[in-house]
C-alpha cells in the first residue's frame, strides 16, 4: 500500500497516517524525518543535504526527490508507505513518478483531505484558548495569524497538486470535517478497492 495525503495544515492527515501506520505496519514517511534520517546515517546525498544546511540554505528538489527515492527503496517501505509532506509541488510530483516508474512501483492512491479552512481557523482559536485556560503554554506557530499564512502557503504552492492527481486520474477527495473514525472508513475503503 503506497499512498500519498494531500490537505491543508490541520487537516487531519497526521492523524489518519498514525492510525494506518499502525494498522498496517507501514512507514510514514515525511520529509524532515527523511532528511534528518539521510543526514545521520551519513549517506551520499545525506552529506549534500547536510552542507546546504548548515549553511542556511534550503535543500533543493533534487536533494529531496533523491532523498525520497532512496527511502521508498528501504526494507521498512516493502509493504508500502505513507507520503506526508512530499510531494510539495508538481515538479516534484512528476519526479516521484518517474522515480516510482523506474523502480516498477505504483502508487495505491492520492488522498486529499478537504476541509473549511475558516473552521481550522476556529479550531485553532479554540485550542489556543483551551490551553490558557488550563494553565498550559501555547506553541509560537499555534496561532490563528501563523496558521493563516500556512493556509495561504499551502494554496499557492500545494494545492496544485489536486488538479495535477486529479489529471492524472489518481486522485480521491474525502470530507476531512467528517468524523475522525467516518475518515478513515473512508480511507480502509479506498485502500480495500485499490488493492482489489
Amino acid at each position: 500500500m503506497r499512498l500519498i495525503f494531500l490537505g491543508p495544515p490541520g487537516a487531519g492527515k497526521g492523524t489518519q497516517a498514525k492510525r494506518l501506520t499502525d494498522k498496517y505496519g507501514i512507514p510514514q514517511l515525511s520529509t524532515g524525518d527523511m532528511l534528518r534520517a539521510a543526514v545521520s546515517a551519513g549517506t551520499e546525498i545525506g552529506k549534500r543535504a547536510k552542507a546546504v544546511m548548515d549553511a542556511g540554505g534550503l535543500v533543493s528538489d533534487d536533494i529531496v526527490n533523491q532523498i525520497v527515492s532512496e527511502s521508498i527503496e528501504a526494507p521498512n517501505c516493502a509493504k508500502g508507505f505513507i507520503l506526508d509532506g512530499y510531494p510539495r509541488t508538481v515538479p516534484q510530483a512528476k519526479a516521484l513518478a518517474e522515480n516510482m516508474r523506474k523502480k516498477n512501483i505504483a502508487l495505491d492512491a492520492v488522498i486529499e483531505l478537504k476541509v473549511d479552512e475558516e473552521a481550522l481557523i476556529r479550531r485553532i482559536e479554540n485550542r489556543v484558548a483551551e490551553t490558557i485556560a488550563a494553565g498550559g503554554t501555547v506553541r509560537s506557530d499555534d496561532n490563528p495569524e501563523a496558521f493563516r499564512k500556512r493556509l495561504t502557503e499551502y494554496r499557492e504552492k500545494t494545492a496544485p497538486l489536486s488538479h495535477y492527481y486529479s489529471e492524472q486520474g489518481e486522485l480521491v477527495t474525502l470530507d476531512g470535517m467528517a468524523d475522525v473514525d467516518a475518515v478513515t472508513a473512508a480511507i480502509e475503503g479506498i485502500l480495500e478497492k485499490a488493492s482489489a
